[in-house]
């Protein structure tokens, strides 16, 4: 199983000239704790996580180093501390080395990855474009779905694509719903905007041809609190 069975493709994303202030904002409306930094072209620049916003002049949680760890700091160092807690805009907080994971990715091998670097998620690529992002709990649904090793096979495919289309026929909007299938066993967890959908989106797990058990997660929301103006 890799990354792309279980990312999440509708992802969150800012422009590096949005305000701090606007990025917070997001975070707190998405219930997420990271997101991606991209230019007008679509490409990957960084990536902000609330740990680049806890210390901050305007919320009275800006560190203060003792005077003599100052003078052990760099110039280099000491210009680039304050442009991260005093910086506006994204590009001045956000972290410019992004770990990132490819479409291949194995699970155990993004697994590593974000217990090495210490990270909560990993923006996945195909090339130099963005096409979804793995994040922890993303990882531990798709370990779960695995059962014991199996990874999708040919008809699992198949059960998926038409569980896929039957949410299309449905007019299920499914762009915050991920989904894995191993051994006939059906998984999905995400949200959708309206109980109508979420019963939607059940009825077709449970009845697609060659499904043996469907597990949901599934939430319903209002989907203006997941869109990005």
């Amino acid at each position: 199983m890799h990354a792309k069975d279980v990312m999440t493709k509708r992802v969150i994303s800012v422009q590096p000239d949005t305000g701090v202030r606007e990025v917070a904002k997001r975070l707190i409306e998405h219930a997420i704790s990271g997101v991606p930094v991209v230019d007008q072209a679509g490409r990957l620049v960084g990536i902000i996580s609330e740990g680049d916003l806890m210390r901050r002049p305007e919320s009275e949680t800006e560190h203060h180093r003792a005077w003599w760890l100052r003078m052990l700091l760099s110039p280099e160092q000491k210009a680039a501390e304050y442009v991260k807690t005093h910086g506006r805009c994204a590009a001045d907080v956000m972290t410019k080395r992004v770990v990132t994971v490819a479409e291949g990715t194995t699970l155990e091998q993004v697994a590593d990855l974000l217990q090495k670097h210490r990270i909560k998620r990993a923006p996945v690529m195909r090339g130099d474009k963005m096409v979804g992002i793995v994040t922890r709990a993303d990882l531990l649904h798709g370990l779960i779905a695995r059962q014991a090793g199996h990874a999708p096979s040919a008809s699992d495919n198949q059960i998926k694509a038409a569980i896929e289309r039957a949410w299309d026929q449905a007019g299920v909007d499914a762009r915050f719903l991920n989904m894995v299938v191993t051994g006939g066993v059906v998984h999905v967890w995400g949200v959708v905007g309206t109980e109508q959908e979420k019963d939607a989106v059940r009825v077709a797990a449970h009845g697609a041809p060659g499904v043996k058990k469907a597990q949901l997660n599934v939430d319903a929301m209002p989907m203006s609190r997941y869109l990005v103006d």
